[in-house]
């Protein structure tokens, strides 16, 4: 990049800035740099600048960058969700590329900023994740490279098992070792969930070896394995707490890469219409923008998808209907509308709560699937469509399933429940899996699921993988 060019994207980087700020974004401190594909792409692999090393980055990496260098996909921006917050430029960016990149980015930490999935999500990850690498790389020391990346191994098959609750008080239980009991740990803030002091009018219960290991199912199979396996030792325990505490910092954006990528497609069209924009840099941006927000025939566009919801909840609340006069909204209250909605939604709340038959029908949405060797529509009913999208987007689209107790058959043994939604578990993975959450826990794991509209329960002992009809 020339020294004119350099300059030409610090006074695009202000004038953008200015506009976004004018439209009411609200975004921490931006920092921007300047990167070789190489660079790009290594840290598109590893999700952040700075990440703890295993092969499974490589395969990534390798893939994405084939793609790049055969043509076949591009990465022209990252941006790091932080404060300050951190957008890394490709180097063979255009000045209007970067001008999209960065009206994008900057849409994207209001997201970040703002929306309420976003709120406990740590924002000095950057260098959480430096001191995370560090530490794991000093185990690899210690323990032997091999012995450190099979534990990294197991924990990564099954990371997104996490509880990602908001408002989930922090409640935890030990086992005590020579009786089969469980104690609450007494926190600082256990009086925020005693408002009514009914905790103070109850008798203490007197510990009981009858009592269920977890009192409830528990959804955080990280955190249950963390706490209660007695296979692990302290350093593994380590590596455990801090891989979780990396999936939870990275679980709001799987909860709401829909609405996340609408939102930062429709600023960066509305910040660049306001640009003074030579001719030809208009026609380059209208082709870049046609390619992010393109619909597909044969899946789902979160950009697209995105876009349209916003623009539509906008539309709606600038012109209101009757309905929507008699809930108190005004002429003209779209933009503050969508505001509203980025604060407060995650995917399943903006799909079901916004995702209208006019829209669906608009967009032409429809349901398909394969039939013999075709691939066939089977609905374009609306709320089909919607129910659909709901479904797919809970969990953050990964199967649920909670330890629904530790100490089975009186043995210590794991049994773990998959909550059956009409969507079987991939059997193939399901095998290679168990003997991974076996070297975590120690003792045989149980997973119950349905297959074939049955249900069967999935054991692995230690030497293979048995199956039994419930």
């Amino acid at each position: 990049m020339s020294i004119d060019e350099h300059k030409e994207l610090i006074n695009a980087i202000h004038e953008i800035t200015e506009i976004a700020e004018g439209f009411g974004l609200d975004f921490y401190e931006m920092r921007y740099e300047i990167c070789p594909a190489d660079i790009i792409y290594t840290f598109g692999a590893y999700g952040m600048p700075t990440r703890f090393s295993h092969w499974s980055f490589g395969k990534q990496f390798h893939k994405m960058k084939l793609q790049y260098d055969l043509g076949l996909s591009k990465i022209y921006e990252l941006v790091i969700n932080s404060d300050p917050c951190y957008a890394f430029l490709l180097d063979s960016n255009t000045l209007i590329q970067n001008k999209l990149i960065i009206a994008h980015v900057l849409a994207h930490c209001d997201f970040f900023k703002n929306n309420i999935r976003f709120s406990n999500t740590r924002r000095d990850m950057v260098e959480s994740m430096t001191s995370t690498a560090e530490r794991v790389a000093h185990y690899e020391h210690l323990y032997g490279k091999k012995e450190v990346e099979h534990f990294l191994d197991a924990i990564l098959s099954i990371q997104e098992h996490i509880d990602p609750s908001i408002m989930r008080p922090k409640l935890n239980y030990h086992l005590d070792a020579d009786e089969t009991e469980l104690e609450k740990k007494a926190t600082p803030y256990d009086d925020l969930w005693d408002i009514d002091g009914s905790n103070e009018k109850k008798a203490k219960p007197k510990p009981s070896s009858k009592r269920k290991i977890p009192p409830q199912p528990e959804k955080d199979i990280l955190l249950f394995i963390e706490e209660y396996s007695r296979e692990l030792d302290d350093w593994q325990r380590d590596i455990l707490s801090m891989m979780r505490e990396e999936m939870l910092y990275f679980w709001p954006q799987l909860e709401t890469k829909i609405m996340n990528e609408g939102w930062a497609s429709y600023w960066h069209a509305r910040i660049l219409r306001e640009m003074d924009l030579t001719t030809d840099e208009v026609i380059e941006f209208a082709k870049l923008n046609a390619g992010v927000v393109q619909p597909s025939r044969t899946s789902i566009n979160p950009y697209y998808l995105g876009l349209k919801i916003f623009e539509n909840i906008e539309e709606c609340y600038n012109d209101p209907s009757e309905e929507l006069i008699k809930q108190g909204v005004k002429k003209g209250d779209g933009r503050s509308k969508i505001f509203e909605v980025r604060e407060i939604e995650s995917d399943i709340s903006f799909i079901r709560n916004y995702l209208t038959k006019d829209l669906c029908e608009k967009e032409d949405l429809y349901l398909f699937q394969k039939q013999g060797k075709d691939y066939r529509i089977t609905t374009k009913q609306w709320e089909e469509v919607r129910d659909q999208l709901v479904s797919s987007r809970v969990n953050g689209g990964f199967p649920y399933i909670t330890v629904n107790d530790g100490d089975y058959l009186k043995n210590g043994e794991l049994y773990l429940e998959h909550h059956f939604e009409d969507i079987e578990l991939d059997l193939k993975y399901l095998e290679k899996v168990l003997p991974y959450i076996y070297d975590l826990w120690g003792r045989a794991i149980h997973m119950e699921t349905v297959v074939e509209s049955k249900p069967v329960v999935y054991t692995y002992d230690g030497k293979g993988i048995h199956k039994r009809n419930l």
